[in-house]
């Protein structure tokens, strides 16, 4: 009997920044890098990639024209937000738990 092998599921990230030049995705997946992976804007200005991402709790930000933000516009301490976990400096990264 073959053993089937479970594809790391497409996960879609959108951060809707419409009058940021470019947009970045950095995680626990991509080892932080903040080029790695580019968003690509749509018409009404959000920036959407799908990444694939094996099952497991996974953490990201956004790096908006060069800035680090858990999602813009929501960078003030950490107040127990559900999609949020306090990181080592001081800031909050977004949570996303693939099954």
């Amino acid at each position: 009997m073959a053993k089937t092998l479970k594809r790391p599921a497409a996960t879609n990230f959108a951060c809707l920044v419409p009058a940021a030049r470019e947009v970045f995705l950095a995680g626990t997946f991509n080892g932080w890098d903040p080029k790695a992976t580019r968003m690509i804007k749509d018409a009404e200005g959000n920036w959407r990639v799908a990444v694939a991402l094996p099952p497991g709790r996974h953490e990201f930000k956004f790096v908006v024209d060069g800035v680090w933000c858990c999602e813009p516009g929501c960078e003030g301490p950490f107040h127990g937000c559900p999609k949020c976990v306090p990181n080592s400096l001081g800031t909050m990264n977004r949570l996303i738990e693939v099954k």
